[in-house]
């Protein structure tokens, strides 16, 4: 293990553990880097990488802190290696993003009001209208309205998460596509009139059915990774 890696595990530790809470300020360099046994050089690379994880931010002027912690936020940072995975390590993601949705329709059928209907009624009838991917982020706020209602931040962030690397798999603008998106079209439905009749089984089931089928047309067709389709980081 190198001198980076003893530095980002002690830290880490020190935070896993509860000895820096949430909002609460490093210790100075000269002091963390005599426990971990580090350099300053390898202690502020170890601080770079928790930065990028969202464990930590830095006040200029002040120093150091231990950030929220907040669930929602740590499980964005999983965007920045989930988006490197290959075919096969994603598509087994897939079947984890399957249980997810539909836990997440289940939870939203349950909580269902009247704007989250109107809501997700606009989002279909404009989506049904698009051809091939032209409807890709409407598809993708779909669901995450879906999640939204679901009630749940981590649920929302970490299928956003999922989704971010979904949406480089394109398969409507095949030759087969535009059957392919009316048997979405038709899945996105039975999904919004389960949330409507406020049956959190029927919904459960239809959302594992809809994103089933998706990941039979990707395990099937195997489409390259298209990058323009890839979220721009912000």
């Amino acid at each position: 293990m190198s001198a980076i890696d003893d530095a980002f595990h002690g830290l880490r530790h020190i935070i896993a553990s509860g000895e820096l809470a949430p909002g609460q300020k490093f210790p100075p360099e000269a002091e963390l880097c005599e426990r971990l046994g580090v350099s300053r050089g390898s202690l502020r690379e170890a601080v770079r990488m928790l930065d990028a994880l969202g464990v930590i931010e830095s006040r200029h002027g002040s120093g150091t802190y231990v950030s929220a912690l907040e669930p929602a936020n740590i499980i964005g940072a999983l965007s920045l290696t989930v988006e490197l995975m290959p075919f096969d390590a994603f598509i087994e993601l897939y079947e984890v993003r399957r249980v997810l949705e539909s836990h997440a329709a289940s939870q939203a059928a349950a909580r269902m009001t009247g704007a989250g209907e109107s809501e997700l009624r606009a989002i279909l009838d404009e989506l049904e209208a698009l051809e091939g991917e032209q409807g890709t982020e409407l598809d993708a706020l779909f669901h995450e309205t879906i999640a939204k209602l679901a009630g749940n931040a981590a649920l929302v962030e970490l299928l956003r998460t999922f989704r971010s690397r979904s949406r480089a798999y394109q398969v409507f603008d095949l030759p087969s596509g535009p059957d392919m998106k009316q048997v979405s079209d038709r899945g996105h439905r039975e999904i919004l009139a389960a949330l409507v009749n406020r049956d959190p089984a029927s919904a459960e089931a239809a959302a594992a059915a809809h994103v089933a089928q998706t990941e039979q047309w990707l395990r099937t067709i195997r489409p390259a990774p298209v990058a323009k389709a890839l979220p721009t980081a912000t």
